[in-house]
């Protein structure tokens, strides 16, 4: 079952995507565009329900289907197998939003005119279960909190940001009353363990108030890991002026946070809490080993990505044949953001290793501005803009015979429909340049293979 990143409508159960053929679905007669309402008498809310309700030999539905006719169906399967349905999104009743107005809510600091998904202001438990996003808790009513000791929904991804009551509404400014630090506790007593993320903002809680915060985190049981992030500004937003952009203001945090981590690896054995890789990267200090990272449990964090993507690149070059001498190659441009650009280009030797010409181009988020710097958020625009001035700059010197350029932009400036924050595909900012734009892997396994795909494509 896959769980897509873009929000369905809200509906009156789950929308079928798909039917796996000769699957228990498809036996009973399901067909993409059916709609499963009630699973064993009870109405289908989203795919934890469907988890839930349908774990067993035999599962009673109710389906109204794509024609408009409802029917009850019985599925049944061996124990080896799934039911071979695929849903249209994983909650079916509507997405839960936030209802706080924190200072630095990203969503609020986007332009207008894009994507209606790109504002929804996600705040739902069930997607921090699923899809590991962060939520701030505030909006759960008992029921919710029945329901995720019920399900037993662990772990859940928790946005905390500070403890102290003041600091918390000077944040958050939620609109109802804050029970979010009550909720922690009651689920943290029935087992339900957490990975909480701390959106730092200078002089609001840092400093002392953090120390404060990993205290508070450090006495609970089932807090399995916290993340220190900076915050993100664009240049849409007022509120907010300071940022850690400067070697000493992201030193300073890196102090704090690995002095906690000596602390927690001589008492748990782990280091527990960890600095996002974008206070490293300004602060110009070494990143931890990989062993540091405990199986890096806040990757999706933007936490051990660079160590990751070092160690990974790495082993991948040691496996890389050599390459053919006086092979006439093309120059491979790697595309990405501002932050990472210096980490790319201390790799590229490395990189020509597999017979390239290897050389980064760095693209500036013009779209969002403010200190909004990652390969992640760029917009298709701002990337042709940058491909485009490349390319009619002449790029390096290279063998004529080894043709145009390539631009490799890496995949996670793309959703899952393929394409960009401007709903620019790679192959719009092809057209646009007049360049050979490729999308490649944002990993470095599959960033080493396609060079090296490439090299052996290239006049051999």
């Amino acid at each position: 079952m896959t769980y897509p990143t873009e929000v369905a409508p809200a509906e009156r159960g789950g929308r079928v995507a798909s039917v796996v053929p000769g699957s228990p679905a498809e036996d009973a007669g399901l067909q993409s565009g059916d709609l499963i309402t009630h699973v064993e008498g009870e109405p289908l809310r989203d795919v934890v329900d469907w988890l839930w309700l349908a774990d067993g030999p035999t599962v009673a539905i109710t389906v109204e289907s794509a024609a408009g006719v409802a029917y009850e169906a019985i599925l049944e399967r061996e124990w080896h197998e799934g039911w071979g349905i695929d849903f249209d999104g994983v909650v079916f009743d509507g997405v839960r939003e936030c209802d706080n107005a924190c200072a630095f809510c990203f969503v609020a600091q986007l332009p207008p005119g894009m994507r209606p998904s790109l504002y929804v202001r996600d705040d739902d438990y069930r997607l921090s279960f699923l899809a590991g996003n962060f939520v701030t808790l505030t909006n759960l009513t008992d029921e919710d909190i029945d329901r995720i000791i019920e399900q037993h929904l662990s772990p859940l991804h928790v946005s905390l940001h500070a403890v102290d009551p003041i600091v918390r509404r000077s944040l958050m400014c939620p609109v109802v009353e804050d029970r979010a630090l009550e909720h922690i506790d009651t689920l943290l007593d029935a087992g339900i363990e957490m990975h909480v993320q701390v959106v730092l903002v200078p002089g609001v809680n840092d400093g002392a108030q953090l120390e404060r915060s990993l205290s508070w985190l450090a006495q609970r049981t089932g807090i399995e890991s916290v993340g220190v992030v900076p915050v993100g500004i664009t240049r849409y937003q007022r509120k907010l002026t300071a940022t850690y952009d400067t070697p000493e203001a992201a030193a300073t945090v890196l102090a704090q946070i690995n002095d906690w981590s000596a602390r927690t690896i001589a008492e748990r054995g782990v280091a527990w809490v960890y600095a996002a890789d974008e206070f490293y990267l300004t602060a110009g200090e070494t990143l931890p080993d990989w062993d540091a990272y405990d199986g890096f449990p806040q990757f999706e964090n933007g936490i051990g990505m660079v160590r990751a993507f070092r160690d990974e690149s790495a082993e991948a070059l040691a496996k890389s044949p050599e390459p053919l001498a006086d092979a006439p190659v093309p120059e491979v441009v790697l595309v990405t953001g501002e932050l990472f650009a210096p980490e790319l280009s201390g790799m590229a030797d490395a990189l020509a290793r597999t017979g390239c010409r290897v050389r980064v181009l760095p693209v500036a988020n013009v779209l969002l501005g403010g200190n909004v710097n990652v390969a992640g958020l760029l917009a298709g625009a701002d990337v042709a803009d940058a491909v485009g001035a490349d390319a009619a700059a002449g790029g390096a010197e290279v063998p004529r015979e080894a043709g145009p350029a390539i631009y490799l932009v890496p995949d996670l400036t793309v959703n899952d429909d393929g394409v960009m924050l401007d709903d620019l595909t790679v192959a719009d900012v092809a057209a646009r340049t007049g360049a050979d734009v490729r999308l490649v892997s944002s990993d470095a396994a599959g960033l080493v293979c396609a060079l090296r795909e490439l090299s052996s494509t290239s006049g051999r």
